[in-house]
């Protein structure tokens, strides 16, 4: 079973992670990237990393890309895309 949230990096909390850096998961055939499909019970293929399911932790984009190339759903790679996070004002 492939693990890709966990609650210490919660996107609905930003403040608790606000690393520019995400990664993504790329077919290395085809160049597309992978998402969860709408029903959460399998992955797809999207053309464009802002489509793709993003990772915080690069250790869990690579745990769960070696994951599916041992199942045989490779060869999957990660790539580390950057994104512009805004800081926001912690408040008291």
């Amino acid at each position: 079973m492939l693990h890709f949230w966990a609650p210490h990096l919660d996107p609905a909390h930003p403040e608790d992670c606000t690393q520019p850096e995400r990664y993504a998961i790329q077919v290395v055939s085809s160049g597309a990237y992978l998402a969860i499909a709408d029903n959460g019970n399998a992955l797809v293929e999207v053309a464009s990393w802002c489509d793709a399911h993003l990772f915080h932790a690069h250790d869990a984009a690579v745990r769960a890309a070696r994951e599916l190339n041992n199942e045989g759903r490779g060869p999957v790679d990660v790539v580390k895309v950057e994104l512009d996070v805004p800081k926001t004002p912690k408040h008291s």
